[in-house]
């Protein structure tokens, strides 16, 4: 009988956990299609612009492996080997979207200040409560850390070269004019914190949590 109960609200818990991932993966990304085309109304459409945030992309990218994870989660199926490798990578970029928005460019960009709020504070925290309290996922292996690099560095990368040709950049402290020495300085500071953030997450992954462990 217990053992009956105990599926029972396993079950419950996972349809309850998958809900609240495709709802709020769908809620962000609606999120973000509205405040875009409030930038297109007003003449600031850009696509490359929008989405050349970093807490752009990292919202749309960690919203559609919510969706997903959440969709295994309803279907109280296993979700594969990569999706949790995904949704640790998403994870630590989040809590660098979060830590270092609030603390180093606080206040800029151009989104209403409600919407900021939630793609800066509401979101990064439920992401990592989710990785923190769900034990749908196995332990990373630390040897798949580096997985957590090549993102942030091609989007760097990209920045950086649009910052040289067309003056674009997303955040003032990678302004080509701030000179080579402090660009490094900041990029490199940058990789450290987030490779701090997934180790951080690799270490979380070995708690059980407290849901569907």
């Amino acid at each position: 009988m217990m053992d009956v109960t105990r599926k029972r609200t396993t079950a419950l818990a996972g349809r309850t956990v998958g809900a609240l991932r495709v709802g709020i993966g769908l809620t962000i990304i609606v999120l973000l299609g509205v405040t875009y085309t409030g930038r297109v109304g007003v003449g600031d459409g850009n696509p490359f612009d929008f989405f050349g945030y970093f807490t752009n992309q990292t919202s749309l990218i960690t919203s559609v492996l919510l969706i997903a994870s959440g969709a295994f989660a309803l279907r109280a199926r296993a979700a594969p080997a990569w999706l949790p490798v995904l949704r640790g990578v998403a994870t630590s970029c989040m809590i660098i979207v979060g830590v270092i928005y609030n603390t180093l460019v606080p206040g800029t960009g151009s989104a209403p200040p409600w919407v900021s709020a939630i793609l800066h504070v509401v979101f990064p925290a439920y992401v990592v409560l989710d990785w923190l309290l769900v034990g749908d996922r196995r332990p990373l292996a630390w040897r798949r850390l580096w997985l957590v690099l090549p993102y942030p560095l091609l989007w760097m990368l990209v920045v950086l070269a649009r910052g040289a040709t067309d003056g674009w950049v997303p955040y003032g402290f990678l302004l080509p004019e701030n000179g080579a020495l402090s660009l490094s300085l900041h990029v490199l500071g940058l990789l450290a914190a987030l490779l701090a953030a997934a180790s951080l997450v690799w270490g979380a992954s070995r708690f059980r949590g407290y849901m569907l462990a």
